[in-house]
């Protein structure tokens, strides 16, 4: 049967060959969107580094007073007045929130290894672990025991640790501030060295591709560095309205600031719904798209059995039930759907095979997506070959073969 199908396709294939190309970019156009939505369930599925649960952020709103005016002090009497509010467990002061667009990158350089590494980078206060829910795997988070030192205290995540000290333990190490090296101005390059690990810490969000990250100590009284950000943990259960108790609060230490504040919990939903956007736009384009391949397929399908209505008489006629034509209709459109799609796959295989797209097609992705893409190309071409395969079947044999 299936020798005969094949010789079949073969001798009608330059009609053949318009319906593969549609069959073929109809393939194309779903596995693109199976491969992003499989990478992004996957990201999805992954932890982000921090729990962000009851934790709620304020962004200091101070105009276009420069960083280095803020005083030192202000933010010991920030911790301590928000401290004093019933629903406050801990208080932390970081360079940007989590769930924003935010982003700081720097590079780094290992003496021991001799790796340059370019990474993400975090100011953080000791109470920041607490407030957001950071769970380190190994080592520890900033505390007391870092006042004073000459060193810089740092929190690696596994993959900024694998890159920068490849093969070897990452606790304990040090490494310099690249950018600063590379001034040539003679400003002395910053070290820090390695006191804990995470897992991972992905700021922007479930739907982040992991990167490179460092976390460093804020410490107002140790340098001219300063922060916009106090992220509070909250008591579960603290209702919306605790804003203004907490704005209010805020403006006893500095009433000629402003503030924004928002629980993680909403940050994390507005961000949520952005990243997710281009998907649904292009989502809905692509079902446009595919649905014109689809009516495309069922006019050339049905187009195709009009024309063989002489065949499937004879084939009728000979002794072929209605069975057996709606099967080998049904049967030709499934291997001319395989062919096309072959085709596909090794064009796209390629991508993994040079990976052309980094981490966001591997194999594991591209084997999801070929599956996913395969079904509904199967699917599709089932359905549509039902209602000409169902008509060719129901022709009699005197009527097949007395049609011109």
């Amino acid at each position: 049967m299936l020798r005969h199908l094949l010789k079949l396709t073969w001798k009608r294939k330059s009609r053949n060959l318009m319906l593969s190309l549609e069959i073929l970019l109809a393939f194309a156009i779903v596995f693109g969107i199976a491969a992003f939505g499989v990478r992004n369930w996957q990201l999805y599925r992954e932890t982000i580094g921090f729990d962000g649960a009851d934790t709620w952020s304020v962004r200091l709103v101070l105009g276009d007073v420069p960083d280095e005016a803020i005083p030192a002090e202000v933010y010991d009497t920030l911790r301590r007045g928000l401290l004093e509010l019933p629903e406050v467990r801990e208080v932390g002061f970081a360079a940007y929130s989590p769930y924003t667009m935010s982003t700081w990158t720097t590079s780094f350089k290992s003496p021991q290894t001799g790796a340059s590494v370019n990474t993400s980078i975090l100011e953080a206060s000791d109470g920041v672990a607490a407030a957001l829910g950071i769970k380190l795997v190994a080592g520890r988070w900033f505390n007391a025991q870092d006042n004073g030192q000459a060193v810089r205290p740092a929190v690696l995540n596994r993959r900024m640790a694998a890159a920068m000290f490849p093969g070897r333990q990452a606790l304990g190490q040090q490494f310099t501030d690249k950018t600063s090296n590379d001034k040539g101005n003679g400003e002395v390059p910053k070290t820090y060295r390695v006191i804990g690990l995470v897992e991972d810490f992905r700021n922007k969000g479930p739907l982040m591709a992991p990167v490179n990250f460092v976390m460093t100590r804020f410490d107002p009284l140790a340098g001219k560095s300063r922060v916009r950000v106090v992220l509070l943990k909250v008591a579960p259960g603290t209702p919306r309205g605790f804003e203004a108790e907490l704005n209010r609060r805020l403006k006893l230490v500095r009433n000629d600031w402003a503030y924004e504040i928002a629980p993680l919990s909403a940050m994390r939903a507005s961000v949520l719904k952005e990243q997710l956007v281009p998907f649904i736009v292009v989502s809905v384009i692509a079902a446009f798209m595919v649905a014109m391949v689809a009516f495309g397929l069922f006019g050339v399908l049905w187009q195709n059995t009009t024309r063989r209505i002489p065949e499937i008489g004879l084939r009728r006629a000979i002794g072929a039930s209605a069975g057996d034509i709606y099967r080998q209709i049904i049967a030709e459109q499934l291997l001319l759907s395989s062919t096309a799609m072959v085709v596909g796959l090794v064009l796209l295989v390629q991508l993994p095979l040079t990976g052309a797209l980094g981490e966001g097609l591997g194999w594991g992705v591209f084997i999801s997506a070929a599956g996913l893409s395969m079904g509904v190309i199967y699917l599709l071409s089932l359905l549509c070959a039902l209602y000409p395969g169902w008509r060719a079947s129901r022709l009699s044999p005197t009527e097949a073969l007395h049609y011109e």
